[in-house]
């Protein structure tokens, strides 16, 4: 028999957080998790509670999270566990499968809007007998363990292609020659705005999302429509083997994220939020390679010592055109880009790599939960 029962009648409460993001990262280090409103979590020596507890933000997003053990937690987080006879994580399941539902209708208020509390308590919850609930769980455990061994493996071999990259890419200057990369090619900026005017031509234009989420980029990659002279579709073009980057961003660490053009791509233009890179001697391999010089260390330190800004960092075009890099024998590139093409793909790639297991997995735990969670 299922009841509808609301929150208030299931839940005890947990103590409230006096500490705000702020303090807890001033707290003695240790194993019991902090929580906070945004996605940190913090490990800390201290705790609030210790059992099987919900966590739930009181402000922008619900974000429901659960712990078993001790836990910490910050001043905007509310936590709660539940009755006899209730199983918490449960109660967790059920709060996580309807997280849209309680942030359409219990956060309120203009701008950030905050959980109203006295009428989140009157929301109802599905509840059959205790071995019911227990087999529910015990269902979607299953599929929460898979998932977080799927990403245990994603992190692995994250870190064993930032291994083998670092590596690869490491060239003593006593050995190899460095050059500026105005010496290897050209780099081009001031690409097409996003605009419509009459007098011009349709053409697709390659962004910096674009190229932020891609390290290569085929033709079919770009789908903004805008207009552009001749002169600009011809200037501002994107042919096979060039390398494009981000030159600003607000954040240091995502300035000069790379993608490579792997094919002519027909009637398309570059944006003006992004830069080209186009070899004076055109080779696909070293194209390749230089696009995942872009990812290492020494490029990184390139490009950070030669950023400026305050609240949004770039590198402006004098300074791209300083900046060196090696001059590799083709046969070392070419076994260089073989193996990180290997990693990049297993890592990165949705359509074949973890990334695509981690997603159907996900929407396979996320159709099973709602499946067992509604009741009709």
């Amino acid at each position: 028999m299922i009841k509808k029962l609301r929150i208030e009648d299931i839940i005890i409460e947990g103590p409230r957080s006096k500490k705000g993001v702020n303090k807890v990262k001033m707290m003695e280090n240790g194993i019991n998790p902090c929580f906070t409103s945004g996605n940190n979590i913090y490990l800390i020596n201290d705790f609030l509670v210790d059992g099987k507890y919900i966590f739930m933000n009181d402000g922008g997003s619900a974000d429901v999270k659960f712990n078993e053990g001790k836990s910490y937690y910050t001043d905007h987080v509310y936590s709660f566990t539940t009755i006899d006879n209730i199983n918490p994580k449960y109660l967790y399941y059920y709060l996580k499968n309807n997280e849209h539902l309680i942030e359409q209708v219990y956060f309120q208020g203009v701008g950030l809007k905050n959980l109203n509390k006295s009428n989140f308590k009157k929301f109802e919850v599905n509840m059959p007998g205790l071995n019911v609930q227990n087999e529910i769980v015990e269902v979607l455990d299953k599929f929460t363990e898979l998932e977080a061994e799927l990403e245990a493996e994603l992190e692995a071999r994250t870190k064993q292609y930032e291994y083998y990259r670092n590596n690869l890419l490491n060239f003593d200057s006593n050995k190899y020659k460095y050059l500026s990369m105005s010496k290897l090619g050209l780099i081009s900026g001031a690409g097409v705005d996003k605009k419509i005017n009459r007098n011009d031509e349709e053409v697709f234009l390659l962004n910096f999302v674009d190229v932020f989420k891609n390290k290569y980029i085929d033709s079919t990659v770009p789908t903004m429509k805008v207009t552009a002279t001749p002169k600009q579709i011809i200037e501002k073009s994107v042919k096979k083997g060039d390398i494009f980057f981000t030159p600003s961003s607000e954040l240091i660490d995502e300035i000069g994220m790379s993608s490579l053009a792997i094919e002519d791509f027909p009637n398309t233009v570059y944006s003006y939020h992004i830069m080209r890179f186009r070899l004076y001697e055109e080779n696909y391999t070293t194209s390749k390679f230089y696009n995942y010089f872009f990812e290492s260390e020494f490029m990184r330190k390139e490009i950070i010592k030669y950023s400026q800004g305050i609240t949004r960092f770039g590198v402006n075009k004098t300074n791209w055109e300083r900046i060196l890099m090696p001059i590799v024998p083709i046969e070392e590139q070419e076994r260089i880009v073989s193996i990180l093409d290997k990693f990049s793909s297993l890592v990165n790639d949705i359509k074949e790599g973890l990334p695509a297991e981690i997603e159907l997995r996900r929407k396979q735990y996320e159709y099973y939960r709602n499946k067992l969670l509604t009741f009709d």
